[in-house]
Parts: structure tokens; C-alpha cells; sequence
């Protein structure tokens, strides 16, 4: 794909966040330039890493610049102490405050039309957001998913327990709640309501139980042919279009593999799984999220797929439980990369060639540095501008064996 066939939207209007926002750092910035500028960051990465520029390929450009995100996780929380209640991003460069962003030009209009509600819904019940030091308050996260191809909108509202705060607004209108979403004019439809309880201490979305609010806790998406339920709280790739593309390019670097046994590692709900199925004799999947692992098995049921299996836990861990020995192997770990132990196991398999798939250049170079301390080489890396106006990059890595 040449640059000149990106998709440019939003480039008249900033999104009035854009200054403090912690999720994008190139809004106001042309296209090319951003390109340009993420495109040498890889470039620096490889070299700091040894890793010779012949094999790098370049970076694909982003199909579309804006509106590509299909999840948004906001947080509850003040701008200043003790001020107005606010749901959106971190303020950048101060963890603790949060900046409104209803506005957000990386997803589809209906995300900002429900953040703006269920803020004001929030706001008139007069519910406080809760507190990371003190660990008081009510309010501490929206999760908004939906399905691309389908339409489909699942909107999850995280909170501590009930009774958890003090005074009247410690109780959550749950059928409020449900009914003023349900009235809201949204180009989607709203499939699911849910509200996840949280009491943990932890600064992050903790399902300790949860209850359907609205209609199912899933929805539908489709992906190259294939047909996927994604729960509430399952991995999946969040630019839908751009991970067509990836996955079609995966499917082109992976050695043929008919009638072999493959390894899909990190593999969130088995989309790489299932499309190796067809022609693989046998698919073996590792996740560490349960949600993950049973969308996964439910979605190889719904495409009428036999020869995947599926095991949950630490990829590390688990690898003996396998039956067969793998003749390809592909792996798709997330942001934190491969654990030392895990790259050691999957290098004494002593396999032709090992696919790595990466949301993170960091933790990539890192991890090939280990591959190659175990008798791997890097044939080919090809990065990719998935997630324009941020910072962040995919790339598809082949590695042979030396």
C-alpha cells in the first residue's frame, strides 16, 4: 500500500482534548510527517538492536487515520482534587487527573455519544469517581466495544460495590442506567449492557464479578470470512480493517503448513488459528485470559472448525501440555513480549521457521536478541502504522533457524 492511498479524516478540527490527552501525540501533525517520524523510530530501534536494515521492509501506511478503534476503555475520575466528575484519559503527564474526551476522533461517533451520557448520567446522580489513594468512591471505568462489520455496541460500566462509598449516591441506578442508554439515538445498535464490579486496589479493569444489565455479554465480528463472538472481556485486535491486512500478510510469511501441526501462542479468541485451520492438520492455541480461551473455542464451533484446540494459561507453562510437536510455530504476545524461559522452550523445538507477530518494536527487539542467542536469524521484519495520531506500531518478524 503506497501513503497516497491513506485515508485522511479530521484534519480541519483538533480534538479539543488533543493538547492533554495521553492517547494521541501526533493530532495536528500531516500524515507524511507522522509516517516519516515512525518510520525512523523503527529504523533507530533495529540498529540499536544490531539488527541489519536489509531485512526490514519498511512500514505499511494506515489504511485511515481516524475512527479505526473498535474498544475504548475511559476512567472515572476529577482534573483537579475534588473537582467536577470527569470520564475519559489520563492527563498527560499527571496520572491522577482525567480529561474528558468526548470528542475522540480514533472511534466511531456512537463511543463519544455514550461517553457524553453516561457522564451526565453519572454527574446528575451525583456519583464519585473512585479514589486510586484512598480507595473511596464509586465510579471507576467505561468499556465501550463494538463489532465493525456487524454494528454491534457492548458497553460495560465499572464499579466498586455497592454501599462501598458514602451517603445516597453509593448505590448505582442500574435501571437508570440500562434505560437511558437504551433511549440514546446511536448510528449502532447496543447488544449488551453490563456493570463489572471492582474492589481490587489494583489501577485497572478487574472483572470480581459482573452482571447483564441488557440483552448478552458478547458481540459479533467478522474477519476475513470468519465469523467471531468477542466477550466482554477478551483480547481482540482493535483496528479492524488494519488487522485484515496483518493477518493476510501473516498467512503470505507463514511456511506452508498442510497437514502440519502448528502452535498459535498468545492467541487471544484463535483468529490465526482458525484461518491456518483449513489447510493445517492440527492448530494448537495458548492464552492466558479464560475470556479469551473460551470465545476461542465457542468461535471454531461457530465456523464449523474441528482441528483447533485450545489451552488456557502462561504459554510457559503450558507448552508440555501439548500432544504433538509443532512444525510451525507463530506467536502474538502482547505489549509486555515473550518471557526468556518461554523464547529458550520454543527455540529447542528446533524448528525451520518461528512467525512473531508484535504490538510493541521495544519488547520485539528484546525478544530477538534472545531468539538469537538461541541459533535463530531474522530474515524479515515489516512494521506497520495500525494505530495512526499514536505512538504506537505492529510488525511481522520471520525467523529461521541458523
Amino acid at each position: 500500500m503506497n501513503i497516497t492511498e491513506t485515508k485522511i479524516l479530521n484534519t480541519d478540527n483538533l480534538c479539543p482534548a488533543a493538547e492533554h490527552c495521553g492517547g494521541c501525540i501526533y493530532q495536528g501533525i500531516d500524515y507524511a510527517e507522522q509516517y516519516r517520524q515512525k518510520d525512523k523510530a523503527v529504523r533507530r530501534l533495529l540498529d540499536k538492536h544490531d539488527i541489519d536494515e536489509s531485512v526490514y521492509l519498511g512500514m505499511e501506511p494506515a489504511i485511515c487515520t481516524g475512527g479505526y478503534r473498535n474498544k475504548m476503555e475511559y476512567t472515572f475520575g476529577d482534573l483537579e482534587k475534588g473537582g467536577e466528575l470527569e470520564l475519559g484519559m489520563h492527563y498527560k503527564g499527571r496520572w491522577m487527573s482525567i480529561i474528558t474526551t468526548d470528542e475522540c476522533q480514533l472511534v466511531p461517533d456512537s463511543f463519544n455519544q455514550v461517553l457524553h451520557a453516561v457522564l451526565e448520567f453519572c454527574r446528575a446522580n451525583g456519583y464519585r469517581p473512585y479514589h486510586r489513594k484512598t480507595h473511596e468512591g464509586l465510579l471507576r471505568n467505561l468499556v465501550v466495544r463494538c463489532g465493525v462489520r456487524t454494528g454491534e455496541l457492548l458497553i460495560n460500566i465499572v464499579t466498586a460495590s455497592d454501599g462501598k462509598a458514602e451517603g445516597s449516591n453509593a448505590y448505582f441506578d442500574e435501571d437508570g442506567f440500562r434505560d437511558m442508554l437504551l433511549g440514546l439515538d446511536l448510528d449502532m445498535e447496543i447488544v449488551g449492557i453490563l456493570r463489572t464490579f471492582n474492589d481490587s486496589l489494583a489501577d485497572a479493569v478487574i472483572d470480581e464479578g459482573h452482571k447483564l444489565l441488557y440483552g448478552r455479554d458478547y458481540y459479533n465480528e467478522e474477519i476475513l470470512g470468519l465469523k467471531f463472538k468477542v466477550k466482554a472481556f477478551a483480547f481482540f485486535q482493535t483496528n479492524i480493517d488494519a488487522v485484515e491486512r496483518l493477518y493476510s500478510d501473516v498467512l503470505k510469511v507463514v511456511p506452508d503448513v498442510s497437514g502440519k501441526t502448528v502452535y498459535d501462542l498468545y492467541c487471544g479468541t484463535g483468529t490465526i488459528s482458525q484461518l491456518m485451520a483449513s489447510t493445517a492438520k492440527d492448530v494448537y492455541g495458548i492464552d492466558i485470559v479464560e475470556d479469551s480461551i473460551i470465545a476461542a473455542r465457542s468461535n471454531t464451533e461457530l465456523n464449523g472448525i474441528t482441528n483447533c484446540h485450545y489451552i488456557c494459561g502462561d504459554v510457559k507453562e503450558k507448552l508440555d501440555e501439548i500432544p504433538e510437536k509443532p512444525d510451525v510455530i507463530v506467536v502474538d504476545p502482547p505489549r509486555v513480549g515473550i518471557h526468556d524461559k518461554a523464547v529458550a522452550m520454543l527455540c529447542r523445538f528446533g524448528i525451520e521457521e518461528i512467525v512473531y507477530v508484535s504490538c510493541n518494536p521495544k519488547t520485539l527487539c528484546i525478544n530477538l536478541d534472545s531468539f538469537r542467542t538461541n541459533g535463530y536469524e531474522i530474515k524479515q521484519i515489516r512494521a506497520y502504522d495500525n494505530f495512526p495520531m499514536t505512538k504506537h506500531v505492529e510488525c511481522v518478524c520471520l525467523m529461521s533457524k541458523k
